[in-house]
Formats: structure tokens, C-alpha cells, sequence
């Protein structure tokens, strides 16, 4: 029997899949034994899970997914996996039990001779400048070896009172600043090098056409997943799209 045909590129981001999410959770590992297998790469951009306090966890849940990776992965589509401001944990074993290969944030690929650059989109958000200041303290080698040295119990309570004072916080903030800065944007793409940008983080999905030192650019901002849908972005051939997965 041939090997199926497998053409372009597929991206999510943000589904912050959890147990208490289940009909999320299905819908991904439908994804990676279906849709999924019939392209060459998949992009996951950061905050894949809600939460990960360390590759030792042994959540029933996350053991699926890995497994679904993982069958993925052997069945010959590549997958890259960029961490996420909830998922940053993610280590060198859950790479090696998944097969998908941690990506740096941000990553410039190369799709079809075309240069595309690839971040979470936190890093775009320089108006809050208190979640900044956060990330490049979790972000501490120093600070995650001390986590990772604590029991796995005390981990899991620590994320929970992070997520819930996490929304408090955002609640609390102005929607502004929690969006991209196009100064900032247009200055990560010129360092780059590129005219295309995929990124997710702020939960606003769109297509961003603007001119960019004299040609047309474009930001395309992922879809967060919920219980009734989910969303990728496709790429075959030079033709970009949107899929939605119900």
C-alpha cells in the first residue's frame, strides 16, 4: 500500500486543553488522526495546554495527547511545537514521547521559497508591560529548576492559583493593552526578513494586510479553540486558508 499524499502546512494555537475541557480535547485528537495526516507539517503556537506544571505530570489527559502526537508524529507528518505563556514547561522528554520538535519564539520556516515568521504573539503585546515582567521571570532557568524541584502536588496547586489570579488580572486589565503593537510587529517581520506572520496568543482571530517597506504584508492571528468549534489556519501550494473544525 502507497503512503497517503501529504501537501502544505497546518497551524493552531490556543486551545488550553484540560480535562475539564473534554469536548476539546477530543476534537484535537480527531484533528491528529484525521486532517492532520494529510499534510506535511503541523505548527502548534504555544498554549496547546491550559496548564503544565512539568513533563513528569501524569495527568490521564495529557498522557492521550501525547499518545495522539506521538501517532501523528510516526505516521510521517512533522510537528512543531512552540511554547506558550501557560504550556512553557514543556521539555525535552515530552518532545521525545510526542516526536514533535520544540520550536524557539520566535522561528522563521521557509513554505513554498516563501520566508514566514511564526511567534506565540505575547511577545507583540508590549503594552503590558507587568505580564513582560512575568514571562522573563518564569522564563529564568534558575526559577523553573526551583518549580520542577518541588512535588508534583505543589506544582499542580501552584498553577491553579496562577490561572485563577491570571483572570482576575486580565479582567482587570484594558483590552488594548493586551493586543499587538503594529511598531512592534512590523519590527519583528523587518528583523526577519519576511512579508508573513502567524501568531495566536490574543484570541483575535484575523487576516492583517498592511504595507511593509514597500510591499503588501500580512498577520495572521490563530484562533483560540472553545467547546463548540475549533479553528487551523492551512497553507498549500502559495494559497493560505481557514478551516473550521466543528
Amino acid at each position: 500500500m502507497s503512503e497517503p499524499t501529504r501537501t502544505g502546512a497546518l497551524f493552531v494555537s490556543d486551545l488550553h486543553l484540560a480535562a475539564e475541557r473534554p469536548a476539546i480535547v477530543q476534537r484535537f485528537v480527531g484533528l491528529l488522526q484525521g486532517r492532520a495526516r494529510q499534510a506535511s507539517q503541523l505548527y502548534i503556537l504555544g498554549d496547546l495546554f491550559d496548564a503544565w506544571v512539568g513533563d513528569d505530570d501524569d495527568t490521564p489527559m495529557h498522557r492521550a495527547v501525547i499518545r495522539a502526537l506521538r501517532g501523528l508524529t510516526d505516521s510521517g507528518t512533522r510537528c512543531g511545537l512552540m511554547h506558550g505563556n501557560r504550556d512553557f514547561l514543556l521539555g525535552r522528554r515530552f518532545a521525545r514521547a510526542s516526536g514533535c520538535t520544540l520550536l524557539r519564539d520566535p522561528t522563521r520556516i521557509l513554505l513554498d521559497g516563501e520566508p514566514v515568521l511564526l511567534m506565540h504573539g505575547d511577545l507583540l503585546c508590549t503594552g503590558d508591560q507587568a505580564y513582560l515582567r512575568f514571562r522573563r521571570r518564569v522564563r529564568n532557568p534558575l526559577v523553573q529548576r526551583l518549580f520542577l524541584w518541588q512535588s508534583l502536588a505543589k506544582r499542580r496547586q501552584v498553577a491553579a492559583d496562577y490561572r485563577r489570579r491570571s483572570g482576575e488580572a486580565m479582567a482587570a486589565k484594558d483590552a488594548r493593552i493586551m493586543d499587538t503593537d503594529q511598531a512592534e510587529v512590523v519590527r519583528r517581520m523587518r528583523r526577519a526578513g519576511v512579508h508573513r506572520l502567524v501568531h495566536g496568543h490574543t484570541h483575535r482571530p484575523a487576516e492583517h494586510v498592511f504595507g511593509l517597506d514597500g510591499a503588501e504584508a500580512t498577520r495572521h492571528v490563530l484562533a483560540d479553540w472553545n467547546d463548540q468549534q475549533g479553528e487551523l489556519l492551512a497553507q498549500a501550494d502559495g494559497r493560505w486558508w481557514r478551516e473550521t473544525l466543528p
